[in-house]
């Protein structure tokens, strides 16, 4: 009888303790069931990495599943017709350099003295073909000299004219230097090389491939001996850096969803973990709910599509991976991105 009292005693016990187990749980499923839950995935963003210049791959610095940092360099192409071109374009740069600098600084000293020798050359020949000339005139009317004699002088005269003037005109010329126009094309030609020496020089830093932001190396496209092109991308990059949340707000919750609520993001594949962020966009433009297959409730029901970024310091949230997203409604807004994640 005793024994059936204690039976009887500890089944009431553990139905009150079932009952208050069953009461908490409601509680807690309640509790739950007013948290804001939206479903999305991690957002896949891939940048392909391609030269800008042509030519043979020569190195290629990582590979597959590799994590790059933003400016780091990932592959190399051969340089060396670039160099040569640049060697080329600096020697005719540096003589026409010098060309313009000849110009600039006008006819030199000795140019100027020699100019002016040959200018008195020529009227010591003037004067000495004129007295000739006036001598052979007097003679000429004694007619002791025959007329071809006359006609010498008189030629010689007149070539030692002109010999004369073309002196004083390359002294004019030597004193006033070169022509403006002289000067201002071979400045422009100077700008022209330059611009041009600049251009492979560009080129050949082209030659290196820097990775634009951090993230994981994708897929390698081309491997070393091959021809790359701009068109032809050689890595495919994901970004990482900063990690973003696709998820869809139901049009009836989108007035409880504000830019900057913190948020907790959990995934199938660390179960009890959370990894905090917060919400950095709203879409304006209300969209279907993206699933392959829908119900005829489903093809009705609007969403609108935000972005989360999330902390991801230890990298175990990868892309295209399905989690779900709990808007912290109560909580003060995320005002500064800076340190959120430190």
């Amino acid at each position: 009888m005793a024994g059936r009292k204690k039976l009887i005693i500890l089944l009431l016990v553990l139905c009150a303790g079932a009952a208050l187990g069953f009461r908490f749980y409601g509680q807690e499923e309640e509790a739950d069931s007013d948290a804001l839950l939206i479903y999305g995935n991690v957002d896949i963003r891939e940048v392909q990495l391609a030269f800008y210049a042509t030519g043979r791959i020569e190195k290629l610095l990582v590979d597959e599943g590799d994590t790059v940092e933003k400016g780091q360099l990932v592959a190399e192409l051969d340089p060396s017709r670039y160099r040569h071109e640049v060697a080329r374009l600096k020697g005719e740069a540096a003589a026409q350099r010098q060309l313009l600098e000849r110009l600039e600084a006008g006819s030199r000293p000795q140019e100027k003295k020699e100019a002016r020798a040959a200018v008195k050359a020529a009227e010591a020949r003037l004067t000495l073909a004129r007295i000739t000339l006036k001598r052979m005139q007097e003679l000429s009317k004694t007619k002791f000299v025959p007329r071809q004699k006359l006609d010498e002088a008189q030629s010689s005269f007149r070539a030692t004219e002109a010999e004369l003037e073309s002196a004083r005109e390359k002294l004019s010329l030597v004193l006033e230097g070169p022509r403006r126009e002289d000067i201002k094309r071979a400045r422009q030609q100077l700008a022209a090389l330059e611009a041009a020496l600049a251009l492979v020089r560009e080129q050949l830093q082209d030659t290196r491939l820097y990775s634009p932001s951090a993230g994981i190396i994708q897929n390698r496209i081309l491997e070393p001996g091959a021809m790359a092109f701009p068109s032809k991308p050689v890595f495919s990059l994901a970004l990482t850096e900063p990690l973003w949340i696709r998820a869809y707000i139901p049009e009836p919750e989108l007035g409880k969803v504000e830019k900057g609520m913190k948020v907790e993001v959990t995934t199938d594949s660390f179960p009890g973990k959370k990894y905090r962020g917060w919400v950095g966009f709203i879409s304006p433009v209300a969209e279907f709910t993206p699933k392959a297959v829908q119900t005829t409730e489903l093809r009705t029901r609007l969403v609108y599509r935000a972005r989360c970024f999330v902390c991801n310091s230890n990298g175990e949230l990868r892309l295209g991976m399905p989690v779900t997203v709990k808007v912290l409604t109560d909580e003060p807004l995320v005002e500064a991105a800076e340190g959120f994640c430190r």
